[in-house]
């Protein structure tokens, strides 16, 4: 599939400098491109490549000035970085989009099924189902029963979407995940035994949500576990049961929210940060990696440590505390 300057710029709503007529056929990195490649420049860093690089079409910004002569054709845009990555998201669904119901499939007679689906080798479908337009369910992909998932989502290999959860549109969900498990409640017995709480609600994702490969999150004891719109989720996270979070929050990989927390909108929550159960937290947090939340968080706040607390009043303590064994060997000598 190949596609000239111009097709591009007019995509993009950009201007050409150089051959409309130039081609191209594959995406690269700017250092690394070869005749017939697409790149991009955004960051300062790397505009030196782009009076070396061999791409025959670069992307970038309107007020780029260049210093000399480039043998590649340019697009202006109004931010390079963006224009990419529409190109990016239109490449990816040109090349991958599939349709059609593999034989070895087991699709219900119950499921209400979109155009233009996909359902790969191996993947359940059960009863009462319903799919919109256009979604891609790979492999051993396994939809319990009573679940919806909206248009163009896409469901990578081997991810479990349990019974009754509701996914929204254009979300992706990465292998390994599980979406729907029990929560993790049980009520102490007086013998000293657990007895384990029936999880009886679901759990909903809204429209533009992403779950990354091997994270898991649980049904609500009663109710829904919710992600709000626009939520993105790296690898290996956990989210338990009645934990809502807002819209527009990114949270790093091996991150774990204990239950019935409420998480505000466009968060930014580092990796490996503990935030314990029914908290809430504001809107626009940060939370740098690694950070144990044990308190309610206004919003607007950075918060780094365990426990956490203002990121300045951290890395002020910090100092001192790199300190201490200059310190003790002071007092040792007055000693």
């Amino acid at each position: 599939m190949k596609f000239t300057a111009q097709q591009i710029a007019t995509q993009l709503k950009g201007t050409v400098e150089g051959d409309p007529s130039a081609a191209v056929g594959e995406l690269a990195k700017i250092e690394e491109a070869q005749p017939g490649s697409l790149t991009f420049l955004a960051n300062h860093k790397y505009a030196p490549f782009i009076y070396k690089t061999k791409a025959s079409v670069v992307i970038i910004n309107k007020d780029f000035v260049l210093e000399q002569s480039v043998e590649s054709t340019l697009i202006r845009v109004k931010d390079a970085y963006s224009a990419f990555t529409d190109l990016l998201d239109f490449y990816q669904k040109a090349t991958q989009k599939r349709v059609g119901i593999a034989p070895s499939s087991f699709v219900d007679d119950s499921v209400q099924m979109g155009t233009d689906c996909y359902v790969g080798t191996q993947a359940v479908i059960e009863q009462q189902v319903v799919l919109g337009n256009g979604v891609q369910i790979y492999p051993q992909v396994f939809v319990g029963e009573n679940v919806s998932i909206g248009d163009d989502c896409i469901l990578y290999p081997g991810c479990q979407i349990l019974a009754g959860t509701q996914i929204g549109k254009g979300c992706i969900i990465h292998s390994g995940t599980v979406i729907g498990s029990d929560g993790f409640g049980f009520a102490p017995q007086e013998d000293g035994s657990n007895r384990k709480i029936p999880q009886t609600g679901n759990v909903i994702l809204e429209d533009g949500v992403e779950v990354g490969a091997n994270s898991t999150i649980d049904r609500a004891t009663l109710g829904s576990t919710i992600l709000r719109k626009g939520v993105k989720l790296d690898n290996q996270i956990q989210i338990a049961h009645n934990v809502e979070v807002g819209a527009h929050t990114v949270i790093a990989a091996q991150s774990g929210i204990a239950g019935s927390t409420k998480i505000g909108k466009h968060c930014v929550i580092g990796g490996q940060v503990g935030i314990g159960g029914h908290l809430t937290i504001g809107d626009y947090v940060k939370m740098q990696g690694q950070s144990g939340v044990t308190s309610n968080i206004a919003d607007q706040a950075k918060i780094q440590g365990t426990p956490a607390f203002d990121y300045t009043r951290y890395a002020k303590s910090y100092v001192h505390f790199r300190n201490l064994p200059k310190l003790i060997k002071k007092l040792d000598k007055n000693d």
